[in-house]
């Protein structure tokens, strides 16, 4: 896809009808389009404007910031939102965190020590009995082998306040809309507008332009913002979404749920001290629930109870009705319990037709693009990724690097992503009720008394009586988790339990962690080589069970992870991660190659390219362990006059670890790429066939989408 007309100049823009156009998939635009000097020749229209400041849209902001590209994020609510919402923290997403300025050390430092969040516990109430529990972290989680870091327990409002201090420490002005300045503000970048909502998107040849709400002096008032690129992060209910006419495909309405935010120090003080936990599932006759405890010490809740409009209405889940649900489901009274904020929400599992459109400038990032069941964690942390894999391509963009079809490949790379992720997502989801079913309280069955009572027979009644024969329905199934029927001396109490021990041991219930897919996830066309024009593997089908992840070196992939030694002249040689190679500050790739003569010749080429097509190329020389450096002279004479290399070695962690070129399951006599966001944009398994400069010449054509026939 591509940019047309882009070079007529602003004038042209003022006499252009507004207008959203969608290219078909493949269309590519000359690389004239990226040139800096066109991009820039209006200092009124923004590089990139982000609508929505949640955790998406402020990553996204800090990571085009780091690249030194500006932008501004709007945000139709006048605060940021407290309610904890996301908590869980995955492996990669930490990993895009060790590389913005201290944020992932700040979240370990600041999050509940892990003991008290690795279980979950499956109970008759927060005092009673306990049915089983599952703890989902494993020794390995903690040893650094296939990660440099470790997940993190993190609730998102407490992510969302670090993430504005740090776009405060780069720059960023926070206007509120009701401050003086802000109707006649210039924007220019690093601005989050507050209390600022978009109503209406066009788009013409040059940039789309915004028309955004806000309140200035008590009145309503407009005012419209040109950008090159806009980006919709506004969540699951984007309007940038409905404003440019996208689709979501998929499952709806899996559940209808009433989130109740709550904290209770006396409460938390005694799950601290009795049965720690993450997520708490409570089934007993007068109440059913979901517990998740976002920090113990602090006594800060969210209850998750099933909500079934429109016999139940939001005045059926009053603050004072929710500390009574509460109190049934912890099993005493709390002297210090204070509801905060009682919400409702649906859960669906769908995904956006596209996520790119209006001639490569509409873009859709996160819960925009794709709304998940909560099950496995999958939402904020997928939508993290979308911004760590969108940025890098903007950067190349507005940076002339790369045209405008370089942003067609993050559809391309990242929907599979999300189809897959909301697969595994449901399957999770289904696990997790396949605990209420065993106790008899099967949830497929209530929906479908929700469903007759809707649209079947019982639809005839008045409102008064579906309430009350929904809930003697659900009293009924309550009564399944009465202590005369579950228990070991009553036979089907007995089944009952035995089948619920097998499927915790089993592996069967709902999942916290899926590192295969965290850290294994692989892009198989898009902004890459792939190893040869073969038909591309089928997509993997989800399993639903923890798989443990196997670093691989495929095209797509993320790099694997492995400690190495920086050589250098000091004493003091720093240890690092293989992903700490990668700048996260500039475009630039990275060659990792061995220590041999025709790899130093692949270096040249590559070195040669990149300064013909104008971008950073930098080349690390990995080293086997233990192998002394100086018996291989002339390295600077073999890369000269090329400077912007780095020489590591390996660190084993014992004398039977593999070597990185077998870790990666490739001759040293091969080569890897890796672009800025981490992941495998071309290998080579042994040596190159062939002239090096060709070879390279046409890898990197074929990632950043330029006809290299009309390069010098």
């Amino acid at each position: 896809m591509g940019v047309s007309g882009f070079i007529k100049g602003f004038n042209f823009l003022r006499r252009t009808k507004p207008r959203i156009r969608v290219y078909p998939s493949g269309y590519v635009q000359s690389r004239a389009f990226s040139d800096p000097k066109i991009l820039n020749s209006n200092d009124s229209v923004l590089p990139v404007l982000i609508v929505g400041a949640g955790p998406v849209g402020l990553v996204l902001s800090i990571l085009l910031t780091k690249f030194g590209v500006k932008c501004t994020v709007l945000e139709k609510n006048k605060g940021f939102s407290r309610h904890p919402q996301a908590h869980f923290i995955n492996n990669r997403t930490m990993e895009v965190f060790r590389k913005m300025d201290g944020l992932a050390e700040e979240i370990q430092r600041s999050q509940p020590p892990v003991d008290l969040w690795r279980k979950f516990i499956y109970c008759t109430s927060l005092t009673g009995s306990v049915l089983g529990s599952v703890d989902h972290m494993r020794p390995e989680d903690f040893e650094k082998v296939v990660s440099p870091i470790s997940v993190a327990h993190f609730s998102q409002y407490k992510l969302t306040r670090l993430l504005v201090k740090l776009l405060e420490n780069l720059g960023f002005h926070i206007w509120a809309s009701e401050g003086s300045g802000v109707l006649d503000h210039e924007l220019r970048g690093r601005e989050i507008l507050m209390g600022h909502e978009c109503i209406s998107i066009n788009t013409t040849d040059q940039c789309v332009i915004a028309t955004v709400s806000f309140s200035k002096e008590g009145k309503s008032t407009t005012r419209k913002i040109q950008s090159r690129i806009l980006v919709g992060a506004d969540g699951a209910g984007s309007t940038v979404r409905k404003f440019v006419g996208i689709d979501l495909k998929g499952e709806k309405d899996l559940q209808k749920l009433v989130s109740v935010h709550f904290s209770s120090k006396g409460l938390g003080q005694y799950l601290l001290n009795e049965r720690p936990g993450m997520l708490f599932f409570i089934f007993n006759t007068e109440a059913i629930g979901v517990l998740v405890a976002h920090d113990l010490k602090q006594g800060e809740f969210v209850l998750q109870i099933p909500f079934y409009p429109p016999q139940q209405n939001l005045e059926d889940f009053s603050p004072e009705i929710c500390k009574k649900l509460i109190f049934k489901l912890v099993g005493r009274e709390l002297s210090d319990i204070d509801v905060i904020d009682i919400k409702p929400w649906v859960m669906h599992a769908e995904v956006a037709d596209k996520f790119v459109c209006g001639n490569n400038q509409i873009i859709l990032c996160g819960d925009a693009a794709h709304r998940f069941p909560p099950a496995g964690g999958f939402g904020m942390n997928t939508g993290i990724q979308d911004a760590h894999n969108l940025a890098w391509k903007i950067a190349s963009l507005l940076k002339g690097v790369a045209p405008s079809s370089i942003l067609a490949t993050y559809e391309t790379e990242r929907k599979p992503i999300a189809l897959f992720n909301t697969a595994l997502s449901i399957q999770n989801f289904r696990a997790a009720m396949a605990v209420p079913a065993t106790l008899g309280l099967d949830p497929s069955v209530a929906n479908s008394v929700h469903q007759v009572i809707n649209k079947g027979v019982g639809s005839i009644l008045p409102p008064g009586m579906q309430k009350a024969v929904l809930n003697g329905i659900f009293s009924l199934g309550r009564s399944q988790l009465s202590e005369f029927i579950l228990n070991e001396n009553n036979p089907l109490g007995l089944s009952r339990l035995a089948k619920l021990r097998h499927i915790f041991e089993e592996g069967k219930s709902l999942q916290l962690q899926f590192p295969a897919e965290d850290l294994g996830f692989r892009y198989l066309e898009g902004a890459l080589v792939p190893d040869s024009k073969d038909t591309l593997p089928s997509p993997e089908v989800p399993t639903g069970r923890r798989r443990d992840y196997v670093p691989r070196a495929d095209p797509g992939s993320r790099l694997p992870h492995m400690n190495v030694r920086v050589l250098s002249n000091t004493p003091s040689e720093e240890i690092i991660s293989t992903l700490d190679l990668v700048s996260g500050k500039k475009i630039e790739f990275l060659l990792i190659i061995a220590p041999l003569e025709e790899s130093y010749n692949l270096a040249q080429a590559a070195f040669k390219v990149a300064e013909e097509y104008k971008f950073s190329t930098k080349v690390c020389i990995l080293w086997p362990a233990d192998i002394d450096t100086e018996v291989h002279p002339g390295k600077k004479a073999k890369l000269a006059p090329w400077k912007n290399y780095a020489d590591v070695m390996e660190v084993k962690r014992s004398s039977d670890s593999l070597s990185w070129w077998r870790t990666c399951q490739i001759t040293e006599q091969g080569a890897i790429l890796v672009r800025p966001d981490e992941h495998i944009a071309w290998r080579s398994k042994s040596s190159v066939v062939g002239d090096p400069y060709t070879e390279m010449k046409r890898v990197f054509s074929t990632i950043l989408g330029i006809d290299s026939t009309t390069m010098s």
